[in-house]
């Protein structure tokens, strides 16, 4: 085991109080009746892991050292107490989501129904890659991905398939777009997007095969928004030349500052020149599930393709993302290979034909319990909850005219010292950073238009009004000292 220092106070777990635990516990769960052996197990670790999150407010977010296990396996397989220490072990260096003072990222606390769902998906292995490999769950999966595609405004018959992360779904919405609108394009293709579009836009141009010059980067207003008349000027040029568009992609909710393109003018620009509009709502998807705040994302349904990521605010456990199509035929269109070793699809086309990805876990059910869990006044009592959270912080910095502050209509906050340069600012956010730190505040700290910020993300539940007025003196404190 080798220990590596970070930057936080060290608070190690207490170790589990002895429990009877079974000598052994065979490789695979005995198929002719209950496993007991497993039964302890799973209840051992589950409490292990109750623990831990029990433990939150009490530890820091970031912990005191990243720990690293012994790695390769013995020459003999380990007994259940064994194992499970190891397992205490890596938990010992995991970062906290549920920490009170975890505004870092947009890593919530997982939903306790999620979780639940993550061990079950483990224990069935089903394989959503076709229908006989998964036959109710393949199902669920279609259901839930149509029934959330009209709950952000695609038109009936909308559907979609999860993906492990934005990322692969961005990817994957892209590869659609260049099959549907320039089927045999080359790499004088591009892609338009604004300069605050996420990085993985940038390695999915790279996967496609086409030069890093073919993502155009569009400015962006003050409020972070795609600027529309660059972009309709950009749209002229690049028809005038003859050049290829693949797709627009819109952004609902920018990584730093929570900006949303604006949806609206832009479909209504992609519709009038037949582009595919893509929107990577993976921050902001979740805020048009339910009324009170679908408006912050008007025009949402008018996308060709949606980039949507439950685990960013409502707690969904990793990995969640959907990518949704107005159209689901044009996956199969896009993907469809076919599965020769399979049977052939009872309803709908396997799930393996419908996107990158062949093996898959049954990782809808996470989602589908978690929001079973909730209801839609859950979900929306969340969203207002990091709503309002963000709100009271911005109420607490913007008086103070030394800070800049930068939002858009969703959960998130950035800000920095309003004259300091370049310089400066890195080492004033540097030096804040560690000074919440020390007082278990934990924020990031991204370099945004040249300038480092701090980021605050309020989508903890978990954080109360407190934890906000101490973040915001600390912070106001800090500016004495530049």
């Amino acid at each position: 085991m080798t220990l590596q220092p970070i930057p936080s106070r060290t608070c190690p777990l207490e170790p589990l109080a002895p429990s009877p635990l079974p000598a052994s516990l065979a490789p695979f769960a005995d198929p002719l009746g209950l496993d007991t052996s497993l039964e302890e197990v799973l209840h051992q670790a589950a409490t292990l892991l109750c623990r831990w999150m029990g433990r939150a407010s009490s530890h820091p977010p970031l912990p005191g050292l990243s720990v690293l296990p012994a790695v390769e396996p013995e020459r003999e397989g380990l007994p259940p107490d064994r194992l499970l220490a190891d397992l205490q072990l890596v938990m010992e260096g995991a970062y906290q989501p549920a920490h009170p003072g975890a505004l870092a990222h947009l890593d919530p606390p997982p939903l306790t129904a999620s979780v639940v769902a993550d061990m079950i998906a483990a224990g069935l292995n089903n394989n959503l890659l076709a229908d006989e490999l998964s036959p109710s769950l393949r199902r669920l999966e279609r259901s839930l991905c149509g029934l959330i595609a009209q709950r952000l405004g695609l038109p009936a018959g909308a559907g979609g398939v999860p993906a492990s992360g934005g990322s692969l779904s961005n990817l994957m919405a892209l590869v659609t777009a260049r099959e549907q609108r320039c089927p045999g394009a080359g790499p004088e293709a591009v892609v338009l997007a604004s300069a605050d579009a996420h990085v993985s836009l940038d390695k999915a141009v790279r996967v496609m095969g086409l030069p890093p010059p073919a993502l155009h980067r569009l400015p962006v207003d003050d409020d972070g928004r795609m600027d529309i008349e660059a972009l309709e000027g950009q749209v002229t040029r690049l028809r005038r030349q003859g050049t290829p568009i693949i797709a627009v992609v819109a952004t609902a909710g920018t990584t730093v500052r929570g900006a949303v393109d604006p949806l609206l003018p832009v479909a209504r620009l992609c519709r009038a020149h037949d582009l595919w509009l893509h929107v990577d709502a993976a921050i902001g998807g979740a805020f048009a599930l339910v009324p009170r705040h679908r408006s912050r994302l008007a025009g949402l349904g008018a996308a060709d393709s949606i980039t949507f990521n439950p685990q960013k605010v409502i707690g969904i456990t990793k990995t969640s993302s959907l990518l949704l199509v107005a159209d689901p035929s044009t996956l199969q269109a896009t993907f469809a290979t076919g599965l020769p070793y399979m049977e052939p699809s009872w309803e709908g086309g396997h799930g393996g034909e419908e996107g990158l990805q062949g093996t898959r876990p049954a990782e809808i059910l996470k989602l589908w319990l978690g929001l079973r869990q909730l209801g839609w006044d859950g979900v929306d009592h969340l969203l207002e909850g990091a709503l309002r959270r963000r709100r009271q912080l911005v109420a607490l910095l913007a008086p103070d005219a030394r800070l800049l502050l930068r939002a858009g209509p969703l959960h998130l906050l950035a800000f920095r010292p309003r004259d300091l340069d370049p310089e400066a600012c890195a080492r004033w956010s540097q030096l804040t950073r560690q000074r919440l730190l020390e007082h278990r505040l934990m924020l990031s700290r991204p370099c945004y238009q040249g300038h480092h910020h701090l980021k605050a993300v309020l989508g903890n539940p978990h954080t109360r009004s407190g934890h906000l007025e101490q973040l915001a003196q600390l912070t106001l404190a800090s500016l004495n000292t530049f």
